[in-house]
């Protein structure tokens, strides 16, 4: 099965829509394991990151300790996560085909009809209970950067609402970024 994640309740039939990451108008999708990078409000950026069978037993100890998958957000969206009511549609995978194996993106160029949609009030639970480790950070740019250096796999979401980097010349330590084993 594919979802789909929405803020939207009652999508009987997803239609394809133009994107700027395709040629023509599709339908996305997400699989079961990157599901979690999806189970926050649509707008809210976001870090996810996990390993790779390319990642270092190095940057596995500095970002993940024994944490299967991270999931990075700004501090200052933490209410909107807990107020907000998402819909997980479940699409059958039938028309899909995979756009990106490590972000777990699928796309349809036909219309789908969802099989069910799952009702998640609490985006906490459903996060956790899917063994995700959230992390809250004031600011995600020093953390983007040093994921993106790295060997994880990983993505980077709604990046343009984040809040803006700080300046150059102020240090890591400053931002109040505490990760377990994270060093600069």
């Amino acid at each position: 099965m594919l979802f789909h994640v929405s803020e939207e309740s009652g999508i009987e039939r997803f239609e394809p829509r133009p994107s700027p990451s395709t040629d023509e108008p599709v339908v996305w999708a997400i699989d079961a394991d990157r599901l979690r990078n999806y189970l926050l409000p649509r707008e809210c950026p976001r870090v996810t990151y996990y390993a790779g069978c390319e990642t270092t037993a190095a940057d596995v100890e500095r970002f993940l300790g024994a944490s299967p998958a991270v999931i990075a957000v700004e501090s200052a969206w933490l209410e909107r996560l807990r107020l907000c009511r998402l819909y997980c549609y479940h699409l059958p995978p039938q028309t899909f085909a995979c756009t990106d194996e490590c972000a777990g993106y699928f796309v349809s160029r036909r219309p789908v009809v969802p099989a069910q949609v799952e009702v998640v009030d609490d985006l906490l639970a459903a996060l956790l209970g899917r063994g995700v480790e959230l992390r809250f950070v004031p600011n995600l740019w020093p953390l983007r950067d040093a994921v993106v250096s790295s060997t994880l796999r990983y993505s980077l979401i709604r990046m343009r609402n984040a809040l803006p980097r700080s300046s150059p010349s102020q240090p890591l330590q400053q931002t109040g970024l505490v990760l377990r084993s994270f060093e600069v």
